[in-house]
């Protein structure tokens, strides 16, 4: 690998070997860390390392302190193949090798232990000969990375298992040769408690099996639960048709695709990667990508997205964006840092991992002396140190956490929500307040006029023509709806001079000589000073019927009034009375005016509403709340939803949002359904409950068995399948939530965002 500098702005991805336990990606985590200009987080369920540089840090650097704290690292290249299948089947085939002697082994033991009179010359050897295959290769990925880790002084659960292998065939091999030998437990219980005439050879067998056999599942249970980023990163299409100058089509692998290319969708097509639409129509299925079951009608003049489909027609795209830009690749960019981050619970679990190891050698020396010292035979004593070395086994409390965290992050991506981060998700569980955002979340953001009334002597066409002219070079819902109309009755529509958009409160500009001024009435009355009465009543009925009215003043003389509405998503009431249902209070946040916002927020079923509140002021009224002790969400898409989001303490952007409030949320949306927001709140507290479960579960296991097997009540043997099995159920309980469903979708709506008046 060439020596090549990392950007500061872009992580480093490393891929960890040689981890096996929390203990260990604790310890590569702190090695990584030493490195100046290096914050590093390691993940022990993904193997992986996400490395955020402050300055240019050599990639080779990286690995050589990786590898200086015995474990072997590498650079992960986007398009680098998935190892768990092979990882698996390693694990696979030891296990077999095991398996086949060890089965017999532990047979013949429990035989010769429970019938002593069976036993013939020679027995032992056989034992041993069973047993050498299964402690030595079986085995030997335990013993190598146990003396890796002591050549670097560190301590890891290969060690515990390594020295609990290596001692109770070491015993064994002593025994054979003495009286204790011919000892016999007594009946099945004294088996329970200690094995054959403490001979450990079965007990060596066995405690490898029941780890190969927990590595193993536990290697398939990773590759399960990142399956869902797996399948989102391969939904892509391979190779694209595209569409020359002079009409000839030609089929080149997507990697050759350049922004500004033509390519044709036809039927049953995937959407090769990010553009718009330039001729035809169709139907595209978005469920790959965002989980809606419906298709979106698009068009001429439509935005689609790489890794659609489409279901019928023939479409003429232009690429706008490729590779690594494509909407895509981020989100499953997003996924695997988010899955490679790490929650504050599980630093917790880390830094007890990281002295777990230590302690429990400490504790099996004192149990070995204190036995002896109590005047208990050497066999007893070696068993309990036995039973407490391969008991404790710190994978349960290393895997309770980020398991169910790289689950969650997986399914929350197969139903359109993507995590940036596990505080989303801890975020999440903590809220009580959510505050929605009106136009683009709760409404479609896509306006339309419903009436224009305007003043005696001025024609309405002479207003229509001055209003579209300056709204014309507005990206505003409401500039859009104007302009819209204009084209519909005029058939063209003029432009302005000077023009200014007044943020929040309307636009202005200079058309034909004339200054025209187009915003809310409280703007044209800062500007103006008075709104004819006749105007000013229509636009108060207008208002009280939940319209959103924008007036129009030209030279100084306020001459006409719009009336606009925004439709109300179909999904908005259902998803706010789930919010409720979930104990949450909701609170609607708007620019609009106090008439409008209140008809809507009936609409929908919210009772708190904030309105008349300008872009800046937003983040602040997020404040207000947080000030009184809440917790709050915010729910928004527009880019004066920007500030609000990063303010609240966790922010959702539906994906029809800008880049501005992207960036600034914790959680994407991709659903136009707004179902999808309380959904995302049940997977968090879902998320939380599981790893709340995993942890009881693992702090509980260590604190109950380890005092049993220092008491002698565990046999080695028995402690040996309890540790694998602990580990088996914190991974089985996080896959649960493979199966969390969301509500069932029942419309599909196309939203726009915008700001407000």
């Amino acid at each position: 690998m060439t020596d090549v500098l990392a950007a500061p702005a872009e992580p480093v991805e490393l891929a960890i070997g040689g981890m096996t336990c929390a203990a260990c990606a604790a310890r590569v985590e702190r090695k990584l860390n030493k490195l100046d200009g290096v914050t590093a987080t390691v993940n022990y369920a993904t193997e992986h390392a996400t490395v955020a540089l402050s300055a240019p840090v050599p990639v080779q650097r990286l690995i050589a302190q990786v590898e200086g704290a015995g474990y072997q690292a590498r650079e992960i290249a986007r398009d680098d193949r998935e190892e768990g299948p092979d990882r698996v089947r390693a694990l696979w085939r030891r296990l077999v090798v095991a398996l086949l002697a060890g089965v017999p082994l532990a047979d013949l033991s429990v035989t010769l232990a429970l019938v002593p009179s069976l036993r013939f010359p020679g027995w032992q050897w056989v034992l041993l000969a069973l047993t050498v295959p299964v402690v030595t290769w079986c085995a030997w990925p335990f013993h190598a990375k146990a003396l890796r880790a002591a050549r670097h002084g560190t301590g890891s659960m290969d060690i515990l298992v390594s020295l609990g292998v290596v001692a109770a065939s070491g015993w064994s091999v002593y025994t054979m040769f003495g009286q204790s030998a011919d000892a016999h437990a007594d009946g099945v219980w004294g088996l329970i408690l200690q094995p054959a005439g403490s001979m450990y050879l079965d007990v060596a067998a066995g405690v490898t099996i029941f780890v190969l056999a927990g590595r193993m599942f536990e290697a398939r249970a990773k590759h399960a639960a990142g399956s869902a980023l797996r399948a989102l990163a391969q939904i892509g299409a391979r190779d694209v048709v595209t569409l020359e100058e002079n009409g000839a089509e030609r089929r080149i692998p997507v990697a050759e695709l350049r922004v500004g290319d033509r390519f044709v969708v036809r039927p049953g097509d995937t959407v090769a990667t990010d553009g718009v639409v330039e001729t035809g129509a169709c139907a595209i299925d978005a469920s790959a990508m965002t989980g809606e079951s419906q298709p979106v009608e698009v068009t001429a003049g439509d935005a689609v997205v790489g890794g659609t489909v489409a279901l019928g027609g023939r479409l003429v795209v232009r690429t706008e964006r490729v590779g690594a830009d494509t909407q895509l690749a981020q989100l499953v960019r997003l996924v695997e840092r988010a899955q490679s981050a790490k929650a504050d619970v599980q630093r917790l679990a880390d830094r007890i991992a990281a002295v777990f190891v230590p302690v429990v050698l400490a504790l099996a020396a004192l149990t070995l002396g204190g036995w002896l010292l109590g005047g208990a035979p050497l066999e007893k004593a070696v068993s309990c140190a036995l039973a407490v070395l391969i008991i404790a086994c710190p994978c349960a409390l290393g895997l309770a956490t980020p398991t169910a965290l790289l689950v969650a992050s997986g399914r929350g991506a197969q139903l359109g929500v993507f995590i940036k981060g596990h505080q989303a998700l801890e975020s999440a569980k903590a809220i009580d307040t959510v505050v929605l955002d009106k136009t683009g979340t709760l409404t479609t953001g896509t306006m339309s006029v419903t009436a224009l009334e305007a003043a005696d002597g001025v024609s309405r066409a002479e207003v229509l023509a001055a209003a579209a002219a300056v709204e014309n070079a507005s990206e505003h819902g409401v500039g859009r709806a104007i302009v819209e109309l204009a084209r519909e009755e005029l058939g063209t529509v003029g432009e302005a001079e000077d023009f200014r958009a007044l943020s929040g409160l309307g636009v202005s500009g200079r058309v034909d000589r004339h200054e025209v001024l187009v915003g809310s009435v409280r703007l044209v009355r800062t500007e103006i000073g008075t709104v004819p009465p006749g105007l000013d009543s229509r636009r108060q009925q207008w208002e009280t019927d939940g319209h959103t009215a924008v007036a129009v003043a030209i030279d100084g003389r306020v001459c006409a009034v719009f009336a606009l509405a925004d439709t109300v998503r179909p999904s908005a009431a259902g998803a706010v009375a789930e919010l409720r249902a979930l104990g949450l209070r909701t609170v609607m946040l708007t620019g609009d005016n106090e008439s409008t916002a209140r008809a809507v927020a009936a609409e929908v079923g919210i009772d708190e509403v904030v309105a008349e509140v300008l872009p800046a002021d937003k983040a602040s009224a997020i404040a207000r709340l947080r000030a009184e002790g809440r917790v709050v969400a915010m729910v928004g898409d527009g880019i004066n939803d920007g500030p609000a989001l990063a303010g609240a303490d966790l922010g959702m952007a539906l994906v029809s949002g800008t880049d501005v409030a992207v960036g600034a949320c914790d959680l994407i949306l991709m659903r136009t359904d707004l179902s999808v927001v309380p959904a995302a709140v049940r997977l968090a507290r879902a998320t939380l409950r599981t790893i709340r479960g995993n942890l009881r579960w693992a702090f509980g296991y260590n604190v109950a068995a380890l005092p049993l097997a220092a008491a002698g009540l565990l046999n080695p043997l028995i402690a040996g399948a309890a540790m694998a099995l602990s580990s088996l159920f914190v991974v089985s309980n996080s896959l649960r939530l493979r199966r969390f469903e969301q509500a069932e979708v029942s419309t599909v709506e196309h939203s726009a965002h915008s700001a407000q008046y």
